[in-house]
């Protein structure tokens, strides 16, 4: 297994859901961490006290900004290990009601910030002799469902995009780990967009009723020192990664029978 001890790790989105407990899980092992998301308040109630962890406001709409944003954390601890590519938002409307704009937003921030940051730190990668992306997705990255078809072509793409780069730079020692959660206790839902942009504001049950952000926390670190291609996080709605593999048409049985909004 490979070890984090010493290693310096970057989170986006780590001032709520699971990078912030993904962030405070790890403030206790021998590793510097950098601190992004937009609310900068916010990371600094992450940090806390600890003296090996820095904050980076960063917002994945600014692609322009990454390679700056990227020399920053470099400055902080004289390099970069780990990328936790964790920051995005997800959507709950129709196709039928939902502005091209709100597709436009989720592909920007998403997938295109991310593919932006991860381009800009890619060269300190190869530099260094090696570097390991670990992007968060989700099931949905996998498979897809209804009110969310936005945020799983975003996902999909994510799935497309890394595993590419893995095969590019296989060669170079750069690892990459796809982290695909189900439900888990977090803001998601709140924060998800509608079909005009707005938040949704309020929870879903199976939200509400999903994994623990430590847990899911927990599992990523273990996919992080095992250099895992892939790691599935969930209960049974895991499942539909085999559904969708071997009885396609059985998966959209259960999906549209579930109708989980």
């Amino acid at each position: 297994m490979a070890s984090i001890e010493g290693k310096t790790i970057w989170i986006t989105g780590a001032s709520s859901g699971i990078g912030r407990k993904l962030a405070e899980t790890l403030r206790s092992f021998p590793c510097n961490l950098i601190l992004s998301a937009r609310n900068e308040a916010q990371l600094l109630e992450v940090k806390g006290e600890a003296e090996h962890v820095s904050v980076l406001p960063l917002d994945l709409n600014n692609h322009s900004e990454m390679e700056h944003l990227v020399q920053e954390a470099i400055s902080f601890y004289g390099q970069v290990d780990i990328l936790v590519n964790n920051a995005g938002v997800s959507q709950r409307s129709l196709i039928k009601d939902t502005d091209f704009d709100v597709y436009k937003k989720l592909m920007d921030i998403n997938y295109l910030g991310t593919v932006a940051l991860s381009k800009a730190i890619l060269p300190h990668f190869l530099a260094n002799g090696g570097g390991h992306f670990v992007t968060v997705t989700s099931l949905m990255g996998k498979f897809g469902s209804p009110y969310r078809s936005g945020y799983c072509g975003a996902k999909h793409a994510l799935h497309g995009f890394f595993d590419v780069l893995r095969m590019e730079h296989e060669k170079d020692y750069i690892k990459v780990t796809m982290v695909c959660p189900g439900f888990v206790q977090t803001n998601v839902a709140k924060n998800a967009y509608t079909g005009d942009g707005s938040a949704q504001s309020e929870d879903d049950e199976a939200t509400k009723n999903g994994l623990t952000p430590t847990y899911v926390a927990k599992k990523i670190i273990k996919a992080i020192e095992k250099e895992k291609f892939e790691v599935y996080i969930g209960r049974k709605e895991v499942q539909g990664i085999y559904l969708k593999r071997f009885f396609p048409r059985l998966l959209h049985k259960v999906v549209l029978r579930s109708q989980v909004k």
